[in-house]
């Protein structure tokens, strides 16, 4: 710890802490543009300028580390000077507009920063720039005119997302920000994440979703948990007039820091399909609307009377249920109705597996961190780039610093183009191909424990006839594995939908033997499913789910998607009752449709996928109509 002095209070902090975070621990205010504190300082703006005692010129505070005895001022006559100057330069450089910009009136860091300094004009005259505004993008506008390239938004791009997107073109007054190769943003490699339209403090992108729908004092903030899937990210939803205007990633966020993929941030708000208000019952071949009194009594009637018979009533609920609906759900099918099949809609394919390997040899899979500080990360059967992405951008960030991808799938993945190994292996080869992987390892000497496979030759040979790889990409993919000091083995429903716990207890042992788990360290995760399926699967809803001469089924969708699989499995049921938020071919051929609450108007718990119990809290309520069934129960 070293002691400085800022504005004359003393102040002890870690030795390597900025002047700008020492003087925010003692709740002294510097202002700054450029800085975000998830983010390398850049030093860019220089309106964080503070004077040190002994220093010939003003310092930027972002990028200054403390030293013992330092002695900082942040308000001097110079310094103000130099502030109201530099803001000037800022505005006066583009067409910075304020009356006409949707973030004017409190949500703009660069007019804050004008009007604590008491800046109501500028004297310089603008260059007036007239840059093209790019309205290509489904979610947010890039107009660099409002920009003060301040490079937030490249530098989340790059530091925070690991996409690199973003960049900045031409020099000096001609500088702006672009996508790729000057593409427009809409055709670029952009992965719609919303990562730097949250961090820029301008109007220079800007939330077409959210956009003039009321400033952030307006807002009501609720912090909560996404549902979109097993990684369990925190966010702010920013509510107004009992509906979401826009949803941030919460950068207190122990899982995510602040991060938000395209599925948390932005379907819940484009979300297009009819939502169901009303309870409807089949009544000569055709659904109509009923009371919710009608509803439930028909409900109850048919279903009563099965009580107790193993083959009465199948049940299955959607793994974007809270527990506590998980836990009631199973408590009503399987202890009051005695049901034979009450499971998930993923049967368990992306948990099962791996639990019950757990149940037998104890925990093995480590925490979402454990990817941050990764020097190698082997991603086989999981597809990161498409569902999970958070979990991608914490070490696709990395690989620029020298973290090395290899992604084993028989499928194409977007992964594939920045992967520095990509197998495409032959369906069904994975067992083969991992103990292969250990043989040659083995054989080698590389392994971090002992191990003996006296048919290690036979073994590598199966692997490559199996799989269809060459014995050389065999011997590369195990030497880079073998050579990590810090490797991460991911795994997803590409290993798990086998539903084979010695696919599961091979990898494990590759991960020891490259050291990725040890008595220390837990490198191996898999990628889980949606909100609560591992949540699902402790409270044993994981069965395959079948038919058996069931005489009605249960579903409870709410606002899950109905697969194909599940619409064609049901179609016969002698007897099917929906509970659901949403219209879908599920929907259509039930006999009774019960309306609920949308995940964001309810509340109750998730088991992310690293074993983290999150509460989701209700932003706003229910319609009426639903309401009126939560009197009713």
């Amino acid at each position: 710890m070293v002691q400085i002095t800022i504005n004359g209070k003393q102040i002890e902090t870690p030795e390597g802490t900025t002047v700008l975070r020492a003087a925010e621990s003692a709740g002294i205010y510097i202002p700054r543009l450029c800085d975000h504190k998830e983010l390398i300082p850049y030093g860019g703006c220089r309106l964080c300028i503070v004077e040190v005692n002994g220093w010939r010129v003003p310092m930027a505070s972002c990028t200054l580390s403390v030293s013992n005895g330092m002695v900082v001022n942040t308000e001097t006559e110079a310094i103000k000077k130099s502030r109201e100057f530099i803001l000037s330069m800022l505005f006066s450089e583009r067409n910075h507009f304020c009356p006409f910009c949707q973030v004017s009136g409190g949500d703009c860091e660069l007019q804050n920063a004008a009007y604590r300094e008491e800046m109501t004009s500028w004297p310089i005259q603008p260059g007036w720039s007239n840059f093209t505004v790019d309205t290509s993008h489904p979610y947010f506008i890039l107009d660099n005119n409002r920009c003060i390239l301040c490079r937030r938004c490249v530098r989340a791009c790059g530091e925070l997302v690991g996409n690199f997107t973003l960049s900045v073109a031409e020099r000096g007054a001609a500088s702006l920000i672009v996508a790729d190769t000057d593409v427009p943003l809409g055709e670029s490699t952009c992965i719609k994440c919303g990562t730097c339209v949250q961090v820029c403090p301008t109007g220079a992108l800007i939330d077409r979703v959210s956009v003039y729908q009321g400033h952030d004092k307006d807002l009501t903030e609720i912090k909560s948990v996404c549902v979109g899937c097993s990684v369990g990210c925190s966010m702010n939803i920013l509510v107004r007039d009992n509906r979401i205007v826009r949803i941030e990633g919460d950068w207190e966020g122990k899982v995510n820091s602040g991060l938000l993929c395209e599925h948390g941030r932005y379907d819940p708000l484009t979300e297009a399909r009819q939502r169901i208000t009303t309870p409807q019952i089949r009544k000569n071949g055709k659904l109509e609307p009923v009371t919710w009194e009608e509803a439930l009594r028909t409900v109850s009637d048919k279903l009563s009377p099965l009580a107790g018979d193993k083959n009465g009533v199948a049940a299955i609920a959607s793994t974007r249920l809270t527990v506590e609906a998980l836990s009631m759900f199973k408590e009503l099918f399987s202890d009051r109705f005695n049901s034979n099949m009450v499971t998930s809609i993923e049967e368990g394919v992306p948990t099962a597996a791996a639990t019950r390997f757990a149940e037998k040899n104890g925990a093995f899979e480590g925490k979402l961190d454990i990817l941050r500080t990764a020097d190698t990360v082997l991603c086989i059967g999981a597809n990161i780039n498409r569902s999970h992405m958070v979990a991608g951008f914490l070490f696709k960030r990395n690989m620029p610093k020298g973290t090395h991808l290899i992604t084993i799938d028989p499928d194409i993945s977007e992964l594939d183009d920045m992967a520095n190994i990509a197998l495409k292996t032959k369906a069904g080869s994975d067992l083969a191909l991992i103990k292969g992987l250990q043989a040659i390892i083995v054989k080698e000497g590389l392994g971090r424990v002992s191990l003996i496979l006296p048919n290690a030759d036979a073994l590598i040979e199966q692997a490559v006839q199996t799989s269809g790889i060459s014995h050389e990409e065999l011997a590369q993919t195990a030497q880079m594995l073998a050579h990590s000091i810090s490797p991460v083995i991911l795994f997803g429903k590409g290993i798990t939908a086998q539903r084979n716990e010695s696919l599961i207890e091979e990898l494990h042992r590759l991960a020891v033997l490259v050291g990725a788990v040890d008595n220390e360290r837990f490198g191996l995760l898999s990628m889980k499913g949606e909100a609560n399926s591992l949540a699902a699967t402790l409270l044993g809803l994981d069965e395959t789910f079948k038919l058996n001469g069931h005489q009605a089924v249960y579903i409870a969708l709410g606002d899950d998607y109905a697969s194909k699989s599940l619409v064609e499995r049901t179609s016969k049921a002698p007897y099917l009752v929906v509970q659901a938020c949403y219209e879908s071919k599920l929907t259509e051929q039930a006999d009774v449709i019960l309306p609920v609450t949308i995940w964001s108007e309810q509340e109750g718990h998730y088991i992310n996928l690293d074993g983290r119990t999150q509460q989701a809290k209700k932003p706003f309520s229910p319609r009426r109509c639903i309401r009126q069934y939560d009197r009713i129960q």
